[in-house]
């Protein structure tokens, strides 16, 4: 069965797409079948990074590894059991047709709470929750006492994913690998840093997640969106130097796909 990693993250902003597409690309390049599904049926920005990747490489005649992008498939009302959910069909339909065909299936979640997004982590073999570094993103895992900063106890992300997790473990499937990944990262050690990092080890321990540093913020990443190309293809693309700032940006995504210890990836591009 394939693998399947869910990008998810109940607000918006964080860098779910980017990072799902990132991660998706990596893994097609080191070789392995990867399929790719878009849980925001209104701003499908996973999709619309790929749906551009297609377009530029069809235009300039490139053939560059690319996810293997679903749509949900639309089910009509009389194929649905009693009382089955419409949205819960199309999602299992989806995985049911890449799960053939794909190592891995990469799940990229909307900024907010649907029923596709609650179902999907229940499915997540790994669970990936990008995070701005800051306690206004810091206050959808957990509450935190403004005086001493110490966590006061989870918030309402995080009780979705314990439902996603019992479930789980009701239906007899292993555990979630969740990794909270923290984004936007800045380069100094400022203070807000330190407390931000210090209460996610101290929320890590207590909810069972694992934490990883993420991708600072680039304006490459927004250059890339209009074409669909990620770091990984600017030299196939005709750039031959890549400036400092892009070595770094991919040694950030060489470090996120070595921390995230997928079955059967044993070394980073």
């Amino acid at each position: 069965m394939a693998h399947i990693i869910v990008v998810g993250n109940e607000k918006g902003g964080s860098g779910k797409s980017t990072t799902s597409m990132h991660v998706a690309t990596a893994l097609v390049r080191m070789g392995h079948r990867v399929g790719g599904l878009d849980l925001d049926l209104r701003q499908r920005s996973f999709g619309r990074y790929i749906e551009n990747r297609l377009a530029y490489l069809a235009r300039v005649g490139l053939d560059l590894p690319t996810p293997d992008y679903r749509v949900l498939p639309e089910i009509a009302p009389e194929a649905l059991a009693p009382g089955e959910n419409p949205y819960d069909a199309r999602l299992s339909a989806a995985v049911a047709a890449l799960e053939p065909v794909s190592d891995f299936i990469i799940i990229d979640c909307p900024g907010s709470h649907t029923r596709l997004s609650q179902v999907a982590h229940s499915l997540a073999d790994t669970l990936i929750t990008p995070l701005n570094d800051s306690f206004i993103d810091f206050d959808l895992l957990a509450r935190v006492d403004a005086e001493t900063g110490k966590v006061i106890g989870p918030s309402i992300y995080s009780e979705m994913v314990w439902q996603a997790r019992q479930l789980r473990a009701q239906a007899g499937l292993k555990p979630i690998d969740w990794i909270v990944v923290r984004n936007r990262l800045g380069a100094q050690q400022m203070h807000n840093k330190k407390k931000v990092g210090a209460a996610l080890e101290d929320l890590s321990r207590r909810i069972g997640f694992r934490v990883a540093p993420g991708f600072s913020e680039r304006v490459i990443f927004r250059e890339l969106f209009p074409r669909g190309l990620t770091l990984l293809d600017l030299k196939d693309t005709g750039v031959d130097q890549l400036n400092m700032s892009n070595l770094a940006a991919r040694q950030e995504l060489r470090d996120l796909i070595m921390e995230l210890k997928l079955p059967g990836v044993t070394a980073a591009f």
